[in-house]
């Protein structure tokens, strides 16, 4: 991958700024770009009315229909 030179010059600067390697300041950022993503894919937020229907739901939860007691059967057989 080509870096255009004004980009790796902004790059440079940035690291020489910080005092460290340019590869030093790339992979720093770089991970913590990635980190941002990962967390961002990874986490669920509700807002306040879905948090109140999940925790309803862990409270209150509704009877096992036929697919569920049927799934419930099929792993206590495999065990």
């Amino acid at each position: 991958m080509q870096i255009p030179l004004s980009d790796m010059a902004r790059l440079m600067r940035a690291a020489t700024l910080e005092r460290t390697s340019l590869k030093e300041f790339v992979l720093r950022n770089a991970l913590q770009a990635a980190d941002t993503v990962i967390e961002k894919a990874e986490r669920i937020s509700l807002d306040e009315e879905q948090t109140r229907f999940l925790l309803d739901l862990l409270d209150n939860p509704p009877e096992p229909n036929a697919k569920l007691r049927s799934a419930a059967r099929a792993l206590a057989q495999r065990e």
